[in-house]
């Protein structure tokens, strides 16, 4: 009777090995999923307060359930898609009272995670974060708002990642989503504010402070940033038929 070879592998090891790409591939497409859907909330073509069913989803995203249903999951989480038992998913109607409540927030929580930031970005992050600011200063006299909203996610995941403290990445992650889709109704819906040289402006001087370590003119920008998004508000409250934040309402027509 042969024995078996002293380098083989347990057979519980060969089926871990062999699971391992299915398990990848699982967590790229809930990723894929999620960003999708994220991308589709902040651009309004999944209008706040619409209703849709997950095969709803799954045909705007061609992933399969299973994926869609997890970025549903954290997309609840998240408070940007709400599930009603019965009626199926609404995407978060945009009560301004309490995204500009949630605004004082994400002040304090940014607030903590620049100072970290600038205090502990590696030299690697830092020259990717001058790279970056480059990048967006060449382009600034063609950048769209969908444009920018692509560079704003690698600026906050890069100032997250050099923050490195994993909590907050959970917490903030849905708070630049509520507020980067707030930055796009303004820039689509309202009058005279087509240019983006002030969100540009802001963003660039978080990131140069934070790369140069400037740790307190880091904060100080990052508290201007704020200040310029809390602006928005006031706009969008004179402006933005309600229509828009919530599709439920009806449209107010003028006779």
């Amino acid at each position: 009777m042969a024995r078996p070879r002293k380098d083989s592998k347990p057979q519980d090891a060969i089926d871990q090995e062999a699971s391992e790409p299915k398990r990848r591939n699982s967590v790229n497409l809930f990723e894929q999923a999620y960003e999708r859907l994220e991308d589709l909330i902040v651009k309004c073509e999944l209008s706040p307060g619409r209703f849709l069913s997950i095969q709803d989803l799954q045909t705007l995203t061609g992933i399969s359930r299973t994926p869609v249903h997890q970025a549903v999951g954290r997309l609840a989480e998240d408070t940007l898609i709400h599930i009603r038992p019965r009626h199926g998913l609404q995407i978060a109607p945009i009560d301004l009272a309490r995204e500009r409540m949630l605004l004082r927030l994400r002040r304090d929580l940014e607030r903590f995670v620049i100072k970290l930031a600038a205090e502990n970005a590696s030299p690697a992050q830092r020259n990717q974060m001058l790279h970056l600011a480059r990048v967006i200063r060449e382009r600034r006299s063609t950048i769209t708002i969908d444009d920018f909203n692509n560079f704003d996610r690698r600026i906050d995941t890069l100032i997250l990642t050099a923050g490195n403290e994993p909590f907050l990445v959970h917490t903030l992650r849905p708070l630049h989503t509520i507020f980067r889709r707030i930055g796009w109704i303004h820039h689509n819906h309202t009058s005279g504010n087509f240019s983006l040289d002030g969100t540009v402006d802001h963003h660039l001087a978080v990131l140069n402070a934070i790369a140069n370590r400037h740790v307190e003119e880091a904060v100080s920008a990052s508290d201007a940033l704020i200040e310029f998004v809390n602006s928005m508000f006031d706009v969008i409250e004179k402006e933005i038929d309600p229509s828009l934040l919530d599709c439920s309402i009806e449209p107010f027509v003028t006779l």
